[in-house]
């Protein structure tokens, strides 16, 4: 995919990923808006950003919340044009310390699910229709390895990624010659405020740092044409090949 020019959307971006990603975007020459919760540090983020010279805006917005959802769309379509690129991002943990699933109250799980899996299908459907009609696009879910793997105390977690990634299958699926590709990308681990938060006794010396995934990401991003629509991609080990 061309960077240079295009509207990218980018959730999460007020921290860690998808902050590093953004910049990345902006300094490839895309128009990148910003979505994240916490208004101050977004609007922080974004003012860094400006300053080196970068196209962002910021959107305050909760993906769990629906009635955010159209307002995120929309406010990004006005600000940076039509949208050639979303990269889902945004993520909860669900509760921490990380619970059991027997421990794991209901509305925890719910909200997890509304985050990770239900507002990327919400903010989807309201971007994909207009990259159906341009007859291009690309659509990002980032997913993790506990959507694969049955992790102790990350069962909200790993349910709602395990779902994103049978939902990116499910679009490509449907959406298949319209020129409008979905992938699922696993980054791995990496030196975030929510890797911190999940295992606070982790070593973070040894973690890569956000930025240096988001490098491996853009190019990915670029070469995305290399992969099937649906495709799951484990982002370290593409990097090691």
């Amino acid at each position: 995919m061309e960077l240079q020019g295009i509207g990218a959307l980018v959730t999460g971006a007020s921290s860690g990923l998808g902050e590093a990603l953004s910049w990345q975007l902006a300094r490839s020459g895309a128009r990148v808006a910003m979505v994240a919760r916490g208004e101050a540090r977004l609007l922080a983020a974004v003012e860094r950003m400006r300053a080196r010279g970068g196209d962002v805006h910021a959107i305050p917005g909760d993906l769990g919340l629906k009635e955010d959802i159209h307002r995120i769309a929309g406010s990004a379509a006005a600000l940076v044009g039509p949208v050639s690129l979303l990269v889902n991002n945004a993520s909860a943990l669900g509760p921490v310390p990380l619970q059991l699933l027997l421990d794991t109250e209901c509305e925890d799980l719910e909200r997890a699910l509304a985050v990770n899996l239900v507002g990327p299908f919400r903010l989807s459907k309201l971007v994909l229709g207009p990259m159906v009609l341009q007859g291009r696009g690309l659509v990002v879910n980032i997913t993790s390895d506990a959507s694969v793997n049955a992790y102790e105390r990350w069962g909200a977690y790993g349910a709602s990624k395990a779902a994103l990634d049978h939902l990116t299958r499910v679009w490509a699926a449907e959406l298949k010659g319209t020129g409008v590709k979905l992938l699922a990308v696993d980054p791995g681990e990496m030196d975030t405020p929510m890797h911190a938060e999940a295992m606070p006794d982790a070593d973070r010396t040894v973690l890569p740092s956000p930025s240096a995934v988001a490098e491996r990401l853009i190019e990915l991003i670029r070469r995305g044409e290399q992969w099937p629509s649906g495709a799951r991609i484990e982002l370290a080990k593409e990097a090691a090949r």
